[in-house]
């Protein structure tokens, strides 16, 4: 049954497994899906846009129930839980696949996204420039089945070293 009271929202943090982890475990978050979006290669597999050729980021997109949770609340966990001021980089993770990105689904997610990212710059949160992009969605394509809740499915938290 599709609960229209539920929202989109899609964000690009580095590799998207430990993403989708942190996002599938917040309260309010009813459903967690990880996929490539934002690249010109349709129906991309993981080994196209690992060849980082195909200009889709990795991201995980989720339904929330903004009853329970903000996307002002979903932005400052995704800010919380990567470094948006590496350009094409998380970790060891580098390719424009791993950028930061928010994928806006309406124009109140994308005010939402500039407001709190230009509060960031201006509390310096960051010692360097936040490099995150702020886009509207594109085409969704779900990752392949073996990507999707990695983590949980192999009862680990973090894949962060």
């Amino acid at each position: 049954m599709e609960d229209s009271n539920l929202q989109l929202a899609t964000f690009g943090a580095g590799c998207f497994w430990g993403v989708e982890e942190t996002f599938r475990t917040t309260k309010g978050v009813k459903e967690t899906a990880v996929g490539y979006m934002g690249g010109e290669l349709k129906n991309p597999t993981y080994a196209d846009v690992c060849s980082d050729k195909t200009g889709h980021a990795e991201v995980v997109q989720m339904k929330f129930d903004p009853k329970e949770v903000s996307f002002g609340d979903l932005l400052v966990i995704f800010f919380k839980t990567h470094d948006p001021t590496t350009q094409n980089r998380q970790g060891l993770d580098v390719g424009t696949q791993y950028r930061s990105v928010v994928f806006y689904h309406d124009d109140v997610q994308k005010e939402e996204a500039e407001i709190y990212k230009k509060e960031l710059e201006e509390k310096k949160r960051f010692e360097k420039q936040i490099v995150t992009q702020i886009v509207p969605t594109q085409t969704f394509y779900k990752a392949e089945d073996y990507h999707q809740q990695y983590l949980a499915k192999r009862g680990l938290s973090t894949c962060h070293i």
